[in-house]
């Protein structure tokens, strides 16, 4: 199975070779650096323009109507979302190119809602999210932003991009791309304790559903969190949840929280004879280039997310369980 993975593009064969090989951090370092240079990473890269972003706009390409998107769905190539896949690959963030890249977006990129600066955000909680977890990642401090998604969090502890609107409720899908960003703040260095609360608090909604039902009736919130798929852009599912709570965890040295282990069982009850893990869905809308081989076969990234949330998850519970075991 790893062979396999490892057979894959080097911005997913670095994460296999740290979480799930264990090998030594020069190693996958080493391999890490290749993302800029080789595979989807360079591709991505190189489809920058001179102005620094992607498909010339910030959310929605240069040119890219209304009638488009009925026709096509939800475009994927410009900046925010080419942004956000280059900080998932692992893109080293000290390199050359895309310290240029993230310079120039900051002097040259607008946002489509009133032409605020790119780096300053605008209005929708989730594309501030990704702004924040992707210049965090990429090394600016974003301070008042990261002001701007703490007051925006709901009383229940999560977010909700319908809140400019009137919404009391936070969401799923809002929730995983603000405590992401805010784990991203914590991870460059930046986050003080308010930071960390408010990430625990988007957590503990997520946790207190079990990943993926209505508090209120125990209900499933939507059948399609169920689905195991990658990228997922500003949506939900419970893979993409458990690998965030698994790397938060790791960070803050915490257990697995038992409350998980429905949304795990799902993971592992999905994994194939062969030991893989299928696509269950592609978004539809305009990309750059397609990561897996398509919906309905084995994807190496499902693949990875899961093996690593699965690792994290049985080898936490076999070492509490061995502590518990009587001295005979």
């Amino acid at each position: 199975m790893t062979q396999w993975l490892l057979e894959g593009d080097p911005s997913l064969r670095w994460q296999v070779m740290r979480d799930l090989l264990d090998v030594p951090e020069d190693a996958w370092r080493a391999e890490r650096l290749r993302v800029a240079s080789d595979g989807d990473g360079a591709r991505l890269l190189a489809l920058a323009g001179q102005d620094g972003q992607w498909a010339g706009g910030s959310f929605v390409p240069e040119g890219f109507t209304p009638e488009l998107w009925r026709q096509e769905g939800q475009p994927w190539t410009a900046t925010t979302y080419c942004l956000t896949q280059l900080r998932e690959f692992g893109l080293d963030p000290g390199m050359p190119r895309i310290r240029e890249i993230v310079r120039l977006v900051g002097e040259n990129s607008r946002w489509d809602h009133e032409g605020q600066r790119y780096w300053d955000g605008e209005v929708d909680t989730c594309i501030n999210a990704r702004t924040l977890a992707d210049g965090s990642y990429f090394g600016l401090e974003l301070t008042e932003l990261t002001a701007w998604m703490l007051r925006e969090q709901q009383p229940d502890g999560g977010w909700n991009c319908e809140r400019e609107n009137g919404s009391v409720r936070s969401s799923f899908d809002t929730t995983i791309n603000a405590v992401e960003a805010l784990l991203e703040v914590e991870r460059s260095g930046q986050g003080g304790d308010e930071v960390s609360a408010a990430r625990a608090a988007g957590e503990e909604y997520l946790l207190e559903r079990s990943l993926l039902r209505r508090l209120s009736t125990g209900e499933l919130v939507d059948r399609e969190y169920l689905d195991l798929s990658y990228p997922r852009r500003w949506r939900y599912d419970v893979l993409r949840a458990a690998d965030h709570l698994r790397s938060a965890a790791v960070r803050d040295g915490k257990a697995p929280d038992l409350r998980m282990q429905e949304a795990v069982e799902h993971i592992r009850s999905r994994r194939q004879e062969d030991g893989r893990w299928l696509l269950d869905s592609e978004l539809r809308g305009r990309v750059w280039f397609t990561l897996d081989d398509g919906v309905g076969l084995p994807s190496r990234w499902v693949t990875l997310k899961a093996l690593r949330v699965l690792k994290w998850w049985d080898a936490q519970h076999e070492a509490a369980a061995s502590v518990a075991a009587p001295v005979s």
